[in-house]
């Protein structure tokens, strides 16, 4: 019984992980998007800003998970 306590609160918790990853990307694409259609950047800023979408996203959840962790204490 404990095995399928723990597989529910694990998927439970990689459904919120699965969500959080999609709203960010979904987020960030429409902000590059938007940047690209009033600035009317050269292709290479668009790919680069997409790129640090990449970056803000570990920055993102390194951030959360220490947040968590302080928050544990």
């Amino acid at each position: 019984m404990t095995g399928a306590r723990e597989w529910l609160r694990t998927a439970r918790e990689e459904r919120w992980g699965i969500l959080t990853d999609l709203a960010f990307a979904v987020v960030w694409v429409t902000i590059v998007e938007t940047v690209d259609h009033f600035l009317g950047t050269p292709t290479w800023v668009y790919y680069m800003l997409m790129l640090a979408g990449v970056v803000a996203y570990f920055g993102f959840i390194w951030n959360f998970e220490l947040a968590i962790r302080r928050q544990n204490q």
